[in-house]
């Protein structure tokens, strides 16, 4: 089969389509033949050399995939050959073939064609853990989404409002109608609004409830300003670096907390049962055409340069595919 790998560290012009060797479903795996991956920040890194896959996982970057099973291990109970699947991956989802732990198939949900569903995995299950799990969202709660032209901000922003809470973005000003038309009431430009200043009087000088953010240290401080009492900041992403300074008394007094969470690294058992929950809770919302994927292009996989070059021009909103040939 062929895949997109990564001879060497570097930009966009790094990845290749390149002959690699078929996977090989082990005893509680199955093969899928891809017919779309999803592009991450993940995968941006991994091509820089920043973000090694964990170990066991294939070198090749993707960490989520539509296809067809097309091979099934002997301890694999409930898939069969000629499903329709899409997966979280650990890695290998820009690649004809790959092998997926059972556990992290989830169902193509009705109404959505195969390829726009390799949007959902890493999106919904970033989403589902972070804001539902760790961040214990609410009804009525207030969520400030930082990035909400992002495949996880677009998902974000539709699982919280119909959730019934309410929804604060950030993000450019060219992106501001797409995302209050998925839901977002309020969306502030990073580039020239202050958002702690606009989520403070939005809520009455309360604060939110819930944080989602990708920017890490170059937000902290901030980002602790912003939240409420019992608030949660949950971070997700290191975009604006790993070290910053914190006064611990703005904490203290709010009663808050602040988690940092990975989703690529966890065991398989951990990555079950978000799939699991996912299936349970977010798959639902699809179905019913209250949550979609927001797709913002589609690209041959063989022109995954482009694809990457787009996520780092910033200029999506929605996901970004890799139709495999």
């Amino acid at each position: 089969m062929h895949a997109v790998t990564i001879p060497a560290p570097g930009g966009p012009e790094a990845l290749q389509w390149s002959e690699v060797d078929d996977p090989v479903a082990g005893p509680d795996e199955v093969v899928v033949d891809v017919v779309a991956a999803g592009v991450n920040r993940a995968d941006l890194l991994q091509r820089a050399g920043f973000y090694p896959p964990p170990p066991g996982a294939p070198p090749y970057p993707g960490l989520e995939c539509s296809g067809v099973i097309t091979a099934v291990g002997e301890q694999v109970d409930g898939w069969s050959v000629g499903d329709q699947v899409c997966a979280l991956l650990s890695g290998g989802g820009y690649a004809q073939r790959v092998a997926v732990p059972a556990g992290q198939l989830l169902p193509i949900p009705a109404g959505v064609d195969l390829v726009e569903a390799a949007a959902l995995p890493e999106a919904a299950c970033t989403v589902w853990s972070n804001v539902f799990d760790a961040g214990r969202l609410q009804p009525l709660d207030t969520l400030l989404v930082h990035g909400g032209g992002s495949g996880i901000g677009t998902m974000a922003i539709q699982l919280a409002a119909v959730h019934g809470a309410r929804v604060l973005t950030t993000a450019r000003r060219d992106k501001h109608l797409a995302l209050r038309e998925l839901g977002a009431e309020i969306t502030i430009d990073y580039t020239t609004e202050d958002f702690v200043a606009v989520t403070r009087e939005a809520t009455a000088h309360v604060g939110a409830d819930v944080i989602l953010d990708i920017m890490g240290a170059s937000y902290l401080a901030r980002n602790v300003e912003a939240l409420g009492p019992n608030g949660r900041l949950v971070i997700i992403g290191l975009q604006g670096g790993r070290r910053a300074e914190l006064d611990l008394g703005g904490l203290l007094a709010k009663r808050a907390s602040v988690i940092a969470t990975t989703l690529r690294s966890r065991s398989a058992d951990e990555k079950a049962a978000i799939v699991a929950g996912v299936r349970e809770h977010v798959w639902p919302q699809i179905e019913s055409r209250l949550v979609r994927p927001v797709v913002h292009a589609r690209f041959p996989m063989t022109e995954a340069a482009q694809a990457h070059q787009l996520l780092d021009d910033s200029s999506h909103v929605g996901k970004v595919l890799l139709v495999a040939p």
